[in-house]
C-alpha cells in the first residue's frame, strides 16, 4: 500500500501570497509607531500580574497607555484623507 502525501513545499514554493506585497510593509510601516506604543503599554501590564500594584507601576501604566492613545490618534489623523480599498467607509 503505497501513502498518499502532499508535497507542501512544491505546492507553496512559488506562491505569491507568502511573502507581504510592498503595500502591505508600507502599511505596518505606519502603524509601528502605535505597535510599539501598545507593546509598552502590554509590558507595564505584564509586569504588575504577580504582584500588587505599586503607585510608581500605576504611573507607569498611565503613562503607557496615554502614549498609545497618542500614537492611534497620529495614526488616525494620518490615515483620515486614506480611502479604504473596495470603496468600504
Amino acid at each position: 500500500m503505497n501513502p498518499i502525501v502532499t508535497d507542501q513545499d512544491a505546492v507553496t514554493a512559488s506562491a505569491d501570497w507568502i511573502e507581504p506585497t510592498a503595500a502591505e510593509l508600507d502599511a505596518i510601516e505606519q502603524e509601528m509607531p502605535a505597535i510599539l506604543a501598545d507593546v509598552d503599554l502590554l509590558d507595564a501590564h505584564i509586569a504588575t500580574l504577580d504582584r500588587t500594584p505599586t503607585e510608581l507601576d500605576a504611573r507607569r501604566i498611565r503613562r503607557a497607555r496615554r502614549r498609545a492613545l497618542a500614537a492611534r490618534l497620529a495614526l488616525v489623523n494620518r490615515t483620515v484623507g486614506t480611502s479604504l480599498p473596495g470603496g468600504a467607509a
